[in-house]
């Protein structure tokens, strides 16, 4: 083996088992330094130099040390990403992707997808800057124009409708004022026997009669104004008029074609309504609503505007001159039935309004929602007086005191709240069923007791001003869905999904 061999091996052992300043010094060693190298190349004829193993390792020290950097820079940007924060609506994942430049939506990419995508652009980006940068602006933009009351110019019909609004409320505010006045002159002895006496004869109810309603579930139910009538509405379609207390069929009212949500009486009918004129009002999921008399079975006017949004319940002002509707387009709407015109689209919820209730001036109504919000809304002016926060899931009754102040909610998280308008805030809450409460009354004149109905198959009365449990109405084989008071106090009604509908009274 030639020198030259020799001292490759030599280098070949040094590349691969001596470190970088072993293989410099063995080279230098050998006299072979880079001038000494560069002048044998240069000579004509001499045998080219071996490779210099020493600068493909110092590459390959680089590029390991490159490639080591990158992998902890790897790691390090996932674990930033797993710390950072990425909402779970899609919606606003999207809104993020979008601010960023990004594609909102790749081909075959879930919700899921998305978010770890949004999670991955943020980490690269260093920080989550961009969005709360965006969303700090969008709040203060928000907040800007919360500051701002903007009106527009509504038509001559609701300037008409309000006017005679106010008109009608305040001399109604003003004696029931003066009734609550004498009403606490009264001595309290007298207060207390009328207590006493109204709680023995509720604790005596019981039922008075069952009847099979209709061939599917019966949704409604409404007395009356004087307490001898009783509307049922079905899912099948039919509005039928029952007598109270014998539950005879008067009359069948033909002209829905699917579920109706709700009948109620004109608030005059029965006592000074002519009998060929508008006496109820009913609502169907298809959004039909219908007006009736007591002569035909079928609809005397159709109320157009809601299609193809559901309408959930309606009700009469306490005037019977307008109705209000619940849509399943997030507003509820005023009819002056009088001008025979729409005067009013309100929204403000953010889901399905479904309930609604007129306080017994005139002046305020109250709407719950799917959103789990109610909303007290001046018929005056249009403002939203109070806003009512408190439910977890949804609002399916709701419905005013006789007293003008107390506002009673029902809800799907089984719980029954009481409100008070002066105060605007919430002041008890009944944890009344082990189901949704489908529904809440209040008595009817005096508000001395509530009624609540539920999907427990039971319905609950409770004291005014304690909130305590008066009675228990069991008897009902499927989820009661509805129940009312009568005018005079006599009698309570409910409707089930057992098809039946049931009139209590004390024993």
């Amino acid at each position: 083996m030639s020198d030259d061999e020799v001292l490759y091996v030599k280098k070949q052992k040094t590349i691969h088992y001596g470190s970088l300043e072993d293989s410099e010094r063995a080279r230098l060693e050998a006299g072979q330094d880079n001038d000494d190298s560069n002048d044998s190349a240069s000579e004509p004829g001499a045998p080219p130099p071996p490779p210099d193993e020493s600068n493909e390792y110092m590459g390959l020290e680089e590029a390991m040390s490159r490639d080591k950097q990158a992998l902890l820079e790897e790691f390090e940007r996932r674990k930033k990403a797993r710390s950072i924060n990425v909402s779970t609506d899609d919606g606003e994942v999207k809104r993020n992707l979008r601010q960023l430049g990004e594609p909102i939506c790749l081909f075959g990419e879930g919700p899921a997808e998305r978010r770890s995508r949004l999670r991955d652009i943020l980490s690269r980006l260093g920080e989550d800057s961009v969005i709360r940068r965006e969303a700090e602006e969008e709040r203060k933009q928000f907040e800007k124009d919360q500051e701002q009351t903007w009106y527009h110019e509504g038509p001559d019909s609701l300037r008409i409708a309000r006017m005679w609004i106010a008109e009608y409320s305040l001399p109604r505010a003003k004696q029931r004022l003066e009734d609550a006045r004498r009403f606490i002159e009264l001595p309290a002895t007298t207060k207390t026997a009328r207590s006493q006496e109204l709680q023995k004869k509720l604790q005596q109810m019981s039922i008075h009669s069952s009847q099979i309603g209709d061939t599917r579930p019966i949704s409604y139910c409404s007395f009356s104004p004087n307490s001898k009538l009783l509307a049922t509405a079905s899912w099948s379609g039919l509005c039928k008029i029952w007598s109270v207390p014998e539950c005879e069929l008067k009359q069948t009212l033909r002209g829905h074609t699917c579920n109706v949500g709700a009948i109620v009486f004109h608030p005059k009918a029965t006592i000074s309504q002519e009998e060929t004129i508008c006496n109820m009002a009913s609502c169907a999921a298809d959004g039909s609503v219908k007006l009736w008399d007591f002569k035909g079975d079928e609809p005397i006017a159709d109320i157009e505007g809601h299609m193809p949004h559901r309408v959930s319940r309606i009700n009469f002002h306490p005037s019977g001159r307008f109705l209000g509707t619940c849509c399943f387009d997030n507003s509820w709407r005023l009819w002056d039935l009088q001008q025979c015109t729409e005067v009013l689209h309100q929204e403000g919820h953010v889901k399905p309004v479904y309930c609604i209730s007129f306080q017994t001036d005139g002046s305020v109504c109250a709407t719950g929602g799917l959103d789990s919000f109610g909303r007290v809304w001046d018929l005056r002016t249009g403002r939203c007086i109070m806003f009512m926060e408190g439910h977890l899931k949804s609002i399916y009754g709701i419905d005013f005191s006789p007293d003008g102040y107390h506002i009673a909610t029902a809800s799907e998280d089984n719980n029954c709240k009481i409100w008070d308008l002066r105060k605007r805030a919430h002041i008890y809450t009944i944890p009344a069923h082990n189901n949704l409460i489908s529904d809440v009354k209040f008595q009817k004149i005096e508000g001395n007791f509530l009624a609540t109905a539920s999907y427990d198959n039971r319905v609950k009365l409770w004291t005014n001003k304690t909130w305590q449990p008066l009675k228990t109405l069991s008897g009902h084989d499927g989820k009661i869905m509805s129940c009312d008071i009568s005018a005079d106090n006599n009698y309570i009604a409910t409707t089930s999904y057992d098809r039946t509908f049931k009139i209590w009274s004390p024993e």
